[in-house]
């Protein structure tokens, strides 16, 4: 079962022009909740972790989108962050800790696909997180436990089907949405 970028899911959009900031909004909002903040501290107030993605202009009067950015991390957001800018991106990007960089001008249609992204790269890391939880679990019991034990056990045996489930979504994910670079490499083993 492949995994789709969650209908419903919260955009903040983050941007002191009005006008592009709501016209993000209209494009976004038949398939998402979406509300919008018009400066920095007006986000500020609105940012938890009910928001999937926020949508965070960089250059806005009085609190920049980079001081919004690192307020929001040292307060625990971990949410996707994607920067919409017009400012072209330099070295100084290497430590803000955004999850993706787009450079003005954008189309509704290029924003909807961002925000599709980072929802399903979103799902796809939680999944395989899961997949990793369990697969250790796993492994853990097979360094200590007998081929005949292990067998012996339906709860072991039902593991490894959900583990062998999550992994056949995972590569079916990656292959369906291969605008993402991975589909042609083997990241998840037997």
């Amino acid at each position: 079962m492949a995994m789709d970028p969650a209908p419903g899911a919260s955009i903040l959009v983050v941007d002191d022009e009005e006008r592009v900031a709501d016209l993000y909004a209209s494009h976004l909002a038949d398939t998402y909740h979406v509300e919008t903040a018009y400066s920095g501290s007006a986000a500020l107030e609105l940012i938890d972790d009910t928001f999937d993605v926020v949508l965070l202009d960089r250059r806005m009067p009085e609190l920049t989108g980079d001081e919004v950015l690192d307020r929001i991390r040292s307060d625990g957001y971990e949410g996707k962050v994607v920067v919409v800018t017009a400012t072209d991106p330099d070295f100084d990007i290497l430590e803000m800790p955004f999850d993706e960089y787009v450079v003005k001008p954008v189309t509704g249609e290029t924003i909807g696909k961002v925000v599709e992204t980072q929802l399903l790269l979103d799902s796809y890391e939680m999944r395989l997180n899961e997949y990793f939880r369990i697969k250790s679990k796993l492994s853990a019991l097979e360094r200590t436990k007998s081929q005949f034990e292990l067998e012996e056990d339906d709860r072991y045996e039902e593991l490894t089907v959900l583990a062998t489930s999550i992994r056949d979504d995972l590569e079916e994910m990656l292959a369906e949405h291969d605008e993402l670079g991975f589909a042609d490499r083997e990241f998840l083993d037997e």
